[in-house]
């Protein structure tokens, strides 16, 4: 499987106490282990289960996910900015897998 691709759309510069919105995509196939190939056999379970995102090391948003989740599933959320500082946004698959990437607020 080709990795991943991560996209994120968050504002680079904000005003202290702002809401800020993000936006995430992960194309990913997401096999719910509920289908079966060609010759009958269930194809493994293989989805993003979790999604955290943390600003300057505090959990700002998280979720798990299940079998219903769509492919290439898109998460938006809003929190409030009180510094400037890195947003970490993790992804992980069943199997241990992680991914990530990360984006910078600065924020006056």
């Amino acid at each position: 499987m080709v990795k991943p691709k991560l996209r994120v759309k968050a504002p680079k510069e904000a005003h202290r106490g702002e809401i800020v919105e993000i936006m995430t995509l992960i194309s990913h196939p997401m096999d719910t282990g509920l289908r079966k190939d060609q010759d009958g056999i269930l194809i493994p379970r293989k989805i993003i289960n979790k999604f955290i995102c943390i600003y300057n090391g505090d959990i700002v948003f998280k979720t798990n996910m299940h079998e219903a989740i769509s492919s290439n599933p898109l998460i938006q959320f809003n929190f409030i900015v009180k510094e400037s500082g890195t947003l970490d946004l993790i992804w992980h698959e069943d199997g241990g897998k992680i991914y990530s990437t990360s984006r910078n607020i600065s924020v006056h």
